[in-house]
């Protein structure tokens, strides 16, 4: 891989936005971040990993924790703060990956080689994934969609300019219901590589 590629991916609770990832990771050799940054973070600032996963991509409550001068006193926003920090610490390092949520479209935005999608799917597509996976009835299955959705909508929020799921702040959003995992992967295969023919200069390649 001659030039950086990175694919920033958002998704909807169900989706299968993170077996997507997983597929173009293998698919272009790269290396994946999503709950692995916690290991990552853990060992570089030597603190227990579990210490960290109550956190991860949690919004900060404004009823327990304040802002003073700019910074937020929360464990759940400093956790988000390093991993924004480690994520922009490999892209300026020349790394190529992927990253699943952590704001990764915004946190990026601007650099060469970055593409942003949000990976979406009807409701009865997502419920039989969570059910199948989760082993759990519909209605709880259903709940947990909700509780996710909305968990992942406000720390998103709360972090960056844009809104989550919005499809003004990504370069790409796709409905996984349409194709199933392993076809949305292809389709997103064939964007990066035609991405790729658009703005490489001639001769170079990912």
């Amino acid at each position: 891989m001659e030039r950086q590629l990175i694919l920033a991916i958002g998704r909807e609770y169900g989706s299968g936005g993170h077996d997507v990832a997983k597929l173009l990771s293998a698919r272009f050799g790269l290396k994946l971040y999503d709950r692995e940054l916690l290991a990552l973070i853990a060992q570089e600032n030597q603190v227990d990993e579990k210490d960290l996963e109550w956190y991860d991509e949690q919004r900060s409550s404004r009823l327990l924790f304040r802002r003073v001068n700019g910074f937020d006193n929360s464990p759940g926003a400093n956790i988000a703060l390093m991993q924004f920090d480690y994520i922009r610490r490999r892209a300026e390092e020349g790394e190529s990956f992927v990253v699943v949520g952590r704001c990764g479209e915004e946190i990026l935005r601007g650099r060469p080689g970055l593409i942003s999608v949000f990976i979406l799917a009807d409701r009865e597509f997502r419920l039989t994934r969570v059910m199948a996976e989760r082993g759990t009835a519909r209605a709880e299955a259903d709940a947990l969609i909700v509780r996710t959705d909305r968990r992942r909508r406000a720390y998103h929020d709360q972090h960056c300019g844009g809104r989550w799921g919005d499809a003004r702040s990504y370069d790409l959003c796709i409905n996984s219901a349409r194709l199933g995992i392993e076809g949305t992967a292809d389709l997103l295969e064939r964007y990066i590589k035609a991405r790729n023919r658009e703005e490489m200069p001639e001769g170079q390649t990912w």
